[in-house]
């Protein structure tokens, strides 16, 4: 039987023809043929066509998950203390995790060292700086229609969260318009996965148009990019969950770590937070966590805890903001911090969905989308190691919040052997 290619495989393969077909282009002289038909033709339908595309996508489906996402989460109402302690878990540790990825970005500066200025498709406008009370003052949308016109993501997302806490507070009531919006959900995604289709050609366009500007000067800093983005999660899991952990559960961690490798597997063949909900439930219940706790925790991180993610746009955003010679000030650091935070509410913990993410976080401070083209020939990588993180954020404020509801066995979780730490 034929082996089908899967979308991932076809992606590399248009990065790698692109990389190709970008430097043999960048070795031939000037001509008509070369800049105006091929560079400034077909790369530019193919390469401005994907991009647009993908930002066709970010405001509604933005807008109909966070409404889905919110408005499912009655329960945290129903649980009191477990969803509060949940919910402030998940939202503190993704704000923490941008503010990582914007420290990194700004100190190692892994897009210094590749120009594609010139390549912009017009020009960029990061407006005036505002004051942190202005930046919170202005996530309240005076005109939503407006703030849809405008693709205001801030305003979006506050609007989406407040329409989708009112359905939850309604119950019942709102069960036809949740159904409206969950079905809205499905469609926007399955737009999404139409989109991606044309992701091998929109990549390869995209590389080869960038190779045969810059030349081999993109491959290092898409390495430096790669590094950075790994950095920032490994310190995010040493410090923030390990600190965490040790500090709320005063456990040995190397227990979790040991059973955590099964989930593992499955985050990094799948990419897919939801893939490993089952897997997680499983080692949690041997671990000595409770039921009431991880029926409710590992379900909701999966749909609004994405640490991992929160990194990667982090370090995108700074990445793309230097290859194309833009300085952020604070305020859009702000802005990328509240934009992505919110926005992990309604990210979906299915693959590739990343992408439209980014796009929006690029959107919320005016940044080119094209450089998201260069920035997809690393993103399984990326995204293998971030949903791992994603999903290994769940685990652990599950064990932290199920050892101060006291529905945590400790015995359990030594059952293996290993010697509990006297604290």
């Amino acid at each position: 039987m034929k082996r089908k290619v899967t979308l991932t495989s076809k992606i590399l393969i248009g990065l790698f023809l692109g990389f190709i077909f970008g430097l043999f282009l960048k070795s031939m002289p000037s001509s008509y043929v070369k800049d105006t038909v091929i560079i400034g033709g077909i790369f530019k339908v193919l390469g401005t066509g994907f991009t647009t595309s993908i930002k066709m996508m970010v405001v509604p489906l933005v807008f109909v998950s966070l409404v889905c996402g919110s408005s499912s989460m009655g329960d945290v109402k129903q649980l009191g203390r477990i969803g509060s302690k949940t919910m402030v878990f998940y939202l503190s540790t993704t704000a923490v995790a941008i503010i990582i990825a914007l420290f990194l970005g700004s100190v190692l500066k892994p897009g210094v060292g590749l120009d594609m200025s010139s390549m912009m498709s017009g020009e960029v406008a990061i407006g005036e700086s505002k004051s942190i009370v202005d930046i919170i003052l202005g996530i309240i949308p005076s005109n939503p229609i407006a703030a849809f016109a405008n693709g205001d993501m801030l305003q979006i997302i506050f609007f989406a969260l407040l329409t989708g806490v009112a359905m939850s507070m309604i119950g019942e009531k709102a069960d036809p318009v949740r159904k409206i919006f969950e079905n809205a959900n499905d469609i926007c995604m399955k737009m999404v996965s139409i989109i991606m289709l044309a992701a091998p050609f929109g990549v390869f366009a995209l590389v080869a148009e960038t190779f045969s500007t810059v030349g081999k000067d993109a491959i290092l800093v898409l390495v430096k990019y790669l590094a950075v983005v790994l950095l920032g999660l490994l310190i995010h899991v040493t410090l923030v969950y390990g600190g965490l952990f040790k500090l709320f559960t005063k456990q040995k961690i190397k227990p979790f770590l040991k059973k955590f490798t099964r989930v593992a597997a499955i985050t990094f063949s799948t990419s897919s937070s939801n893939a490993s909900v089952p897997a997680s439930m499983e080692i949690l219940e041997e671990l000595g966590v409770g039921k009431t706790t991880r029926s409710f925790t590992i379900p909701m991180g999966a749909t609004i805890n994405m640490d991992g993610t929160a990194i990667m746009q982090g370090v995108a955003a700074l990445f793309i903001a230097q290859i194309y010679g833009i300085d952020l000030e604070m305020n859009q650091m702000m802005t990328i911090v509240l934009t992505a935070t919110l926005a992990s509410i309604g990210t979906a913990g299915v693959p590739g969905v990343g992408m439209i993410m980014l796009s929006m976080v690029l959107t919320s401070v005016n940044l080119p989308l094209e450089g998201i083209g260069l920035i997809m020939g690393v993103e399984r990588i990326v995204d293998m190691f971030r949903t791992t993180v994603n999903v290994m954020g769940d685990n652990v404020c599950t064990l932290i919040v199920a050892n101060s509801e006291n529905d945590f066995n400790k015995e359990m979780f030594y059952a293996e052997g290993a010697e509990k730490v006297a604290v």
